[in-house]
């Protein structure tokens, strides 16, 4: 049985217009080789595209009043930005970490395994 995971990019920066065709070709080459190699294992992986940069994103809290608080970013004084994500399967932790490190990035990655609601309940 496969568990699942989820990946988060992260970036020191990142300016996707700032890149030249020939350096996002390159980047998006390596994710699909990462994507190809999660495949080629047997597993399922969700994969969307890059994350528009955090000055086109939205923070959404709650509020005791009702009416949710609604900022625009970026958000604070950040050192590092979100640049995309992954959502997938692997057999066993040290498989999904070697797939992790598949996924080019200047920055780092973060893996988290994913709760499976059923077992909690």
């Amino acid at each position: 049985m496969s568990d699942e995971y989820v990946l988060l990019i992260r970036e020191p920066s990142w300016d996707p217009e700032a890149m030249t065709a020939e350096e996002w070709q390159a980047g998006m080459a390596g994710h699909k080789a990462f994507q190809d190699a999660v495949v080629a294992a047997g597993e399922r992986i969700v994969a969307t595209g890059a994350l528009q940069p955090a000055t086109r994103a939205a923070k959404i809290t709650p509020t005791p009043g009702g009416a949710p608080l609604i900022t625009d970013g970026p958000f604070g004084e950040t050192t590092e930005v979100l640049t995309g994500f992954y959502s997938y399967t692997a057999a066993t932790p040290e498989q999904a970490r070697e797939l992790a490190a598949l996924v080019p990035t200047g920055g780092w990655v973060e893996l988290y395994p994913v709760l499976a609601l059923d077992t909690v309940l």
